[in-house]
């Protein structure tokens, strides 16, 4: 096969790969669950390491899809024997694979922005209880 068709499974294989270790590495992350540490502070950053994962699975379906759009591009518009309406052109795997490294990319974005600011780590919020003060009615 062409070399931009190997480069371009090589990127989706790495891509798939990310995306798993990055599930298994945000759910652990996640407050809800109770694997792993119980410290908030811990927990956030494990969920923005997951986030970190699914970017990089995002820019790397980016970079084999767009790889793959260019070549059909070059191809498209070289000068060949080839009849116009012989020629590849984009189909919609192109468009879901972009979509899809759109919607990995920001839900990464998502996870990364839990990590906590500075001023608040180690801090714990309680929900603290209303006053129940007597009402006159008048």
């Amino acid at each position: 096969l062409a070399v931009h068709i190997q480069t371009s499974r090589a990127l989706m294989v790495i891509s798939l790969l990310l995306g798993f270790f990055g599930i298994i590495v945000s759910v652990v992350g996640m407050k809800c669950t109770k694997v792993g540490e119980e410290d908030p502070v811990t927990k956030s950053r494990i969920a923005v390491a997951g986030g970190v994962l699914f970017i990089l699975s995002g820019l790397c379906t980016l970079a084999a899809v767009s790889l793959y759009a260019t070549q059909v591009t070059y191809e498209f518009f070289r000068e060949s024997t080839i009849p116009i309406n012989a020629r590849y052109e984009f189909g919609s795997a192109l468009f879901v694979g972009w979509g899809a490294a759109s919607l990995s990319m920001l839900g990464g974005s998502l996870l990364c922005c839990s990590c906590p600011a500075k001023e608040r780590r180690g801090q714990q919020y309680h929900r603290q209880s209303q006053p129940s003060a007597a009402r006159e009615y008048v």
